[in-house]
């Protein structure tokens, strides 16, 4: 199991981990979600050790990562440590041999990964002659040349076309189904929604929601109305009490009903509008519940 385990960390008197934790079994991928600034990068780094904790630990099988565990994982940094001159297959077998493989092993584990990762018509090109896309493809080839126990990337899916998301994905699944905890962080909700066994959402330096994504829907279910009324006029659920509108389009509104809502109350407004051709509770998406996760709470709330 890998465990991240009550992490706390400021810069001055800014904190920007707050008791962060959480746990990814061997075998499953965790989609760590958070807007720019909730401190994702920041708990990756503190796995790899470049910065240290103030507070908390992270564990792989019971044991605090050292510099030797941490020889055996996979990491992928947002931001690219690539040497721009140096060949990209050249550059992928350097990586294996930093992680430990020998040098008959290192340059077949390079060819694997250039040749999978789609890259096998630019291994003899320099990394600065890349395109960005490809660049990002080469870092991904660097996290797993080394065949490693653990994978932690922070924004693997940057930058790279559909083709290169889906080879990427297939790429990762096939860690997983080997039985490798995977971590990374994304901003792509849907990417995180289809591939992930469990999310993690980050917010102000706080987990303020895990659990698969079923779990989270079903932490909320019963809040979302979707009400579909052709000739409806626009806003006419506005007035009602405990209830915000939040979207709506052509006679399609959705809407978040709170606890003192009354849904057959909806129902009567949305039948003085006309007909009725849908009215159903509907399942949050990892957007919408990722909206709903990290709203700034209101000085009402935030009193309550």
């Amino acid at each position: 199991m890998l465990e991240f385990d009550g992490l706390h960390k400021s810069f001055g008197d800014n904190r920007v981990l707050d008791g962060v934790g959480f746990t990814v079994a061997p075998g499953s991928m965790f989609g760590f979600c958070g807007s720019n600034g909730a401190g994702k990068t920041t708990t990756m780094r503190i796995a790899m050790g470049l910065i240290r904790a103030d507070a908390g630990e992270v564990r792989w099988q019971d044991r605090a990562l050292d510099q030797g565990t941490r020889r055996r994982i996979g990491y992928m940094p947002e931001e690219r440590g690539l040497y721009p001159k140096m060949k990209v297959g050249e550059q992928v077998a350097y990586f294996a041999r930093l992680h430990g493989l020998a040098g008959a092993a290192a340059a077949k584990a390079s060819d694997e990964w250039v040749e999978r990762l789609g890259l096998a018509a630019r291994r003899g090109d320099a990394v600065e002659k890349l395109s960005l896309g490809n660049q990002q493809r080469v870092q991904l080839a660097a996290a797993l040349v080394s065949r490693p126990e653990v994978l932690i990337l922070d924004e693997p899916f940057s930058g790279l076309d559909p083709i290169g998301v889906d080879s990427l994905a297939e790429a990762l699944l096939d860690q997983a189904r080997n039985g490798v905890p995977v971590v990374f962080s994304s901003h792509q909700l849907d990417l995180v929604e289809r591939l992930c066994d469990s999310v993690g959402i980050l917010a102000r330096g706080r987990m303020v929601a895990t659990g698969t994504v079923d779990e989270l829907r079903r932490r909320e279910a019963g809040r979302l109305l979707r009400v579909v009324v052709s000739e409806a006029a626009p806003r006419w659920a506005a007035e009602l009490t405990g209830v915000r509108v939040v979207s709506e389009q052509a006679g399609d509104t959705v809407l978040e009903l709170s606890d003192a809502a009354d849904d057959q109350e909806v129902l009567a407004a949305a039948l003085r509008t006309g007909r009725v051709t849908h009215f159903a509770w509907q399942q949050p998406t990892l957007v919408e519940l990722f909206r709903g996760a990290v709203a700034v709470p209101t000085l009402e709330e935030v009193a309550a």
